[in-house]
Parts: C-alpha cells; sequence; structure tokens
C-alpha cells in the first residue's frame, strides 16, 4: 500500500492517471501532454507500475499503459473502511 501513496504523492503522477482514465495511451502520447524530459516520464510511469496503478502491454515497437483499475478499486474500498461509522 505504500507504493501506492508514493505513486499518488506526485501531481504529475497523478495526471498521468487522468489522462489514462481516457484510455490507453503509449509513452510518447504521455510524454506529449507534459513539458518534461520522455526520461522523465519513463520514470514516473515505472513507479506507477511498481505500485500496479498501470499495467504495460507491448504493441510492436510500442508499450501501452493502461489504469489497473483493479487496484484503484481495491484501494477505494480500503479506503472507505478508514471511514468512522455514523455511530461515533
Amino acid at each position: 500500500m505504500n507504493a501506492i501513496f508514493k505513486a499518488l504523492n506526485d501531481p504529475t503522477r497523478r495526471s498521468i492517471l487522468e489522462l489514462l482514465r481516457q484510455g490507453d495511451l503509449t509513452a510518447g502520447e504521455i510524454a506529449d501532454h507534459f513539458d518534461i524530459s520522455k526520461p522523465s516520464i519513463s520514470h514516473h510511469l515505472d513507479i506507477l507500475k511498481r505500485a500496479e496503478l498501470v499495467r504495460a502491454e507491448r504493441d510492436g515497437q510500442f508499450v501501452r499503459y493502461a489504469l489497473n483499475s483493479t487496484v484503484m478499486e481495491d484501494m477505494i474500498a480500503w479506503l472507505l473502511t478508514l471511514k468512522p461509522s455514523q455511530d461515533e
């Protein structure tokens, strides 16, 4: 869970996740939305992959990235367990 919070702690990574909500993208397509170097985008994508927030799949010479909604759903469910009950 710590890797997820570390991944979500950065605004660039959160923006990448927002982009991927609209559909799968290659690293180059993701990089086109930012004014930072492609190696920096690769670093952010690596952190998101290690946190299992995104999946990477080879598509010819490109790698396509997609949201891993299962991990997101699990994290939301866990966060909701932290909410105090109405009786408290």
